[in-house]
């Protein structure tokens, strides 16, 4: 495996367009530079063996000195093309810091002191105000380094702020640790089916090994990464009645207690589409509108990096909301327009699958199909990228496209395709989505013939797919198909239907 290859392949086109101009940035040897030419034959998609490379380079006298010296070159310039975009594309104070810590370091270099201290100051008063407390940490170490300056600050100055900042920069080390360690417990209770009753007990010794009880209760950043990690275990239990009101209660306990300053904008803005994507899951969907109204006016007063890094997640979240507040229109044209601006792989995939059931919601089937064909990837690329249960839900979404356009054939062969996935990953029974295999039994049997849908003994067996019993715990895409399924019972739209039980009370009976 040629690793340079291998980096070079997770390039996008456009990545591969800005790197080759970035190596031909210094316009010598335009046409004939060797590093340009083992760039384009590393990026084929055919894998060249090193003795067909050495040929194509070096036509005349294969020469593996030369070429092994161009590997390196290549590297090098790759190096620098990354660094240069992420320093680009970072949106915090961190790049800033960086960039005036390179600076100040130059200065020094060349003799100017007096315009080296003056940068080192502002990267101390940027990383501060921000709380950047490694790169902080990184500043008071130079200027310790360059205390003999005439220009310096006093030096028991500098140790003491650096002392000061070393407990905070510790803490924050020690929150790193946590975080990996909870996840990594987290992740061994789960394979012995204990996630649920042990998750608390890990949280907890954990903290209080690392004394950080406090810490997470005034650091915005650090309440974020135990959200997260609380998030992710309350997804085993399909629980999010219980993480909704536990993480509003916190974002306003952090609120009223310590307040959110322009350094916490970005764990701010987390935490609020936290809150807002848990009320979604809970059917609370007005209230989830209202948090992202309040996450907008943020993210619309804050840096321009920030806002289009989070903008299209607010915007997926808020179109799904407006589908089940009969505003499904609306949701229709947000996910219109985010999908012309230039998007990441997941979040083009994302826009399209949502925009895809929108439509079908609307009974725009031609255009829901349209949609999902233009996402252009394979179930592997896919998969690779979103996860088995995206490629599932895309799957099942296209059947019923396939279905309701009239095309049994096509509907029967992305059905058999779902049920070898799933029995060729997870066993004959389906392991944790049998479920779904009893699903597409009963759609099979609808596909080949569509009036078994009016048969009582066929409404009783769709009662009894058991993820669907209780409402109120179900995920909103699996309600959706089951919608489908008892619209096609019930003679109703599709819509109304996904309508009636997305916002009917948990205790309500289906039938």
């Amino acid at each position: 495996m040629d690793d340079l290859r291998t980096t070079l392949a997770t390039f996008s086109p456009d990545d591969h367009k800005e790197f080759r101009q970035f190596i031909q940035r210094q316009r010598r040897k335009q046409n004939g530079r060797m590093d340009v030419r083992l760039y384009e034959l590393l990026a084929q998609s055919r894998e060249h063996t090193t003795p067909e490379l050495l040929a194509r380079l070096y036509p005349n006298e294969p020469n593996a000195v030369a070429y092994y010296a161009l590997r390196k070159r290549l590297l090098r310039h790759l190096l620098d093309f990354l660094l240069l975009r992420q320093h680009q594309q970072d949106p915090t104070a961190a790049a800033s810091v960086r960039g005036l810590l390179t600076l100040a370091q130059y200065l020094f270099e060349a003799g100017i002191e007096r315009l080296a201290w003056s940068t080192l100051r502002k990267a101390e008063k940027l990383a501060r105000t921000n709380e950047q407390y490694e790169q902080l940490n990184a500043v008071y170490n130079l200027q310790i380094a360059r205390a003999h300056s005439p220009h310096a600050d006093p030096l028991d100055d500098i140790i003491r702020q650096r002392n000061l900042n070393k407990k905070d920069a510790d803490e924050e080390e020690r929150a790193n640790i946590a975080d990996s360690l909870i996840r990594q417990r987290l992740r061994h209770s789960r394979l012995k089916g204990r996630a649920a009753e042990s998750f608390d007990e890990i949280l907890q010794q954990v903290l209080r090994e690392y004394d950080l009880q406090e810490a997470f209760a005034r650091r915005p950043a650090l309440l974020l990464r135990l959200m997260s990690i609380t998030r992710a275990a309350m997804l085993v239990r399909r629980d999010y009645a219980s993480f909704a009101p536990f993480v509003m209660r916190c974002y306003h306990l952090m609120e009223k207690r310590h307040g959110f300053r322009p350094a916490h904008r970005e764990a701010q803005l987390g935490l609020l589409l936290m809150i807002a994507h848990a009320l979604y899951r809970t059917r609370r969907f007005t209230e989830s509108v209202e948090y992202l109204e309040r996450l907008r006016a943020l993210l619309e007063a804050g840096p321009r990096l920030l806002r289009a890094a989070m903008w299209p997640r607010y915007t997926f979240l808020l179109a799904a909301n407006y589908a089940f507040l009969r505003r499904n229109s609306e949701s229709i044209c947000l996910l219109e327009q985010m999908l012309r601006l230039p998007l990441s792989p997941r979040e083009e995939l994302t826009g399209r699958l949502g925009l895809g059931f929108h439509y079908f919601a609307e009974g725009q089937f031609q255009k829901a199909n349209q949609t999902l064909q233009a996402i252009g990837r394979t179930d592997h690329y896919c998969e690779q990228e979103m996860g088995v249960e995206w490629v599932i839900n895309r799957g099942m979404g296209e059947m019923l496209i396939q279905f309701e356009l009239g095309n049994p054939d096509l509907a029967h062969n992305r059905l058999r395709a779902i049920e070898r996935l799933l029995k060729e990953r997870f066993g004959a029974g389906g392991g944790g989505y049998s479920t779904v295999l009893s699903y597409l039994q009963l759609v099979g049997e609808l596909i080949d013939d569509p009036a078994t849908a009016s048969c009582p003994a066929f409404a009783a067996r769709l009662l009894q797919i058991p993820s669907f019993v209780s409402l109120g715990q179900e995920d909103l895409q699996a309600l959706s198909f089951f919608s489908w399924l008892r619209s096609q019972v019930t003679g109703q739209p599709y819509y109304s239907v996904l309508l009636e039980l997305a916002n009917a009370p948990e205790s309500e009976p289906r039938a």
